[in-house]
């Protein structure tokens, strides 16, 4: 079963896409692989993994060789099944590929069969918060723009993206990347101590508060130029109808607050 896992994972299949092409659940796919021997498996489901890698035996398992050529062919099979099921209705997870292209719908749906993987796992207790923060990372995307150099490179560091590679601003990118090895050396290296960077933590921290006080004065403000103008407007609420006429009053008196 070892080797099994081993020709999956360079297959890149994940047990999600494994679960989808044998027709049964995430949960199932984690039991079979759990056996200490493929004989064990269903003799309908063992016939179609095998059928999916190209053999007839457990015993020629040990012969695949994970190429190019063969990595094709495998996905050929795949591709074949999923394309029938395209139009079909996902009972677990509802993604809309409208308005993508063939190349970015492959992409979401590689992203989120891999996240759905890892959140179904019952034995990996961090998915939740993990893929929480990777939540809040893709939301910051827009307002920060070195986290893309981040992604970058954490692509080359794991040896997806070849190193001289720059997608984003090439001298930006360059420093980022550049910098951040430095930090990650200083942490793998092991000469970096809590107690040495306890003053810096605080002002990461400190950092932080002053910007979340910052929003929480924004929208404290925001709350008493929207309660001041349905004061003045005679209205009772925002709806559909004085959305216009509200917003357009609050802008008002913000500009009279400034002016004072």
């Amino acid at each position: 079963m070892e080797k099994l896992n081993e020709i999956l994972h360079e297959l890149g299949i994940s047990k999600v896409k494994l679960a989808k092409f044998l027709g049964v659940s995430r949960q199932m796919i984690y039991n079979y692989l759990e056996l200490d021997d493929i004989n064990k498996w269903p003799k309908d489901k063992k016939v179609l993994l095998f059928n999916l890698l190209g053999i007839k035996s457990a015993d020629e398992l040990n012969e695949i060789k994970v190429t190019t050529d063969y990595i094709i062919d495998v996905e050929a099979r795949i591709d074949a099944l999923f394309h029938n099921s395209d139009n079909k209705e996902n009972s677990d997870v509802k993604i809309s590929f409208n308005g993508l292209g063939k190349r970015e719908g492959e992409l979401l749906h590689s992203i989120s069969d891999l996240i759905s993987e890892r959140l179904s796992d019952p034995n990996d207790k961090e998915a939740y918060t993990t893929f929480t923060y990777l939540h809040h990372f893709i939301q910051a995307l827009e307002s920060t723009k070195e986290l893309k150099y981040m992604l970058g490179y954490v692509s080359k560091a794991a040896g997806f993206t070849k190193p001289l590679v720059f997608a984003f601003d090439e001298n930006e990118q360059f420093i980022f990347e550049s910098i951040l090895f430095s930090a990650m050396t200083l942490y793998n290296n092991g000469t970096a101590s809590k107690t040495k960077l306890a003053v810096s933590h605080k002002r990461f921290v400190d950092q932080i508060e002053h910007k979340l006080e910052e929003k929480l004065s924004r929208t404290l403000e925001l709350n008493s130029a929207k309660v001041q103008a349905l004061k003045e407007l005679g209205y009772t609420e925002i709806n559909e109808k004085n959305a216009a006429e509200v917003l357009e009053k609050i802008a008002e008196i913000q500009s009279r607050n400034v002016l004072n």
